[in-house]
């Protein structure tokens, strides 16, 4: 599903985070992530998504080759193919917790009763408890994360990438976002977890350090 061969990257000249790093990953599977802060595995998460271009090598998502769309077509096979837990939430302070999940899926062309009715479930799935009119602004931290977990999963993409999904989550509400995501990989998706939770790295498939 997701074919990586020889990346490299550097974020300025004369640096390397990468270096001829191939990987393959496959529909029904759970892979983690791991490694000491510095390693690259962002930055890597960030390439498998098609946000940031590999210096060289080449990347292909149900065998297309990415690397050669261009931005509209890179943004199109996210918005289709892809969902994305970043590190951050980066919820939009101006719209309302609902507005923040559904937006991606009706950008995507879910019609607004079934996107609302999919985030319901999710956000219930995740143990969030507010009030889908609330500003986004007015959550914890843990609600927005987890509010983003639902924003990536509303759409029901086939392909999850997350950033230290249960970074700032207690014990309770980290198992319950695991516990969605290795559904997801069991139901048939691909889920890529990057973490330093070494427990949850375990519950996974396969494990990749950096």
């Amino acid at each position: 599903m997701i074919e990586a061969q020889r990346i490299s990257f550097g974020y300025r000249r004369g640096q390397t985070i990468l270096k001829d790093w191939s990987a393959s990953f496959h529909r029904g599977e759970a892979v983690s992530i791991v490694g000491p802060s510095g390693s690259g595995k962002s930055t890597l998460l960030y390439i498998l998504g098609t946000l940031v271009r590999p210096r060289s090598g080449s990347l292909r998502i149900d065998g297309l080759n990415v690397g050669h769309l261009g931005d509209r077509a890179r943004s199109d096979v996210r918005a289709s193919t892809i969902g994305f837990v970043f590190q951050d939430a980066f919820l939009d302070p101006r719209r309302t917790v609902i507005d923040n999940v559904i937006e991606g899926a009706v950008y995507a062309g879910t019609k607004r009763h079934l996107a609302v009715a999919r985030a319901r479930t999710l956000m219930e799935d995740v143990g969030v408890d507010v009030e889908l009119a609330r500003r986004a602004t007015d959550l914890s931290g843990g609600q927005a994360q987890r509010v983003a977990l639902c924003r990536a999963l509303v759409n029901e993409p086939t392909i999850i990438l997350a950033d230290e999904p249960t970074g700032n989550l207690d014990a309770i509400n980290a198992l319950a976002v695991e516990s969605v995501l290795l559904r997801r990989a069991r139901a048939g998706g691909l889920v890529v977890i990057v973490t330093h939770d070494e427990a949850l790295a375990a519950r996974c498939d396969r494990t990749y350090r950096l």
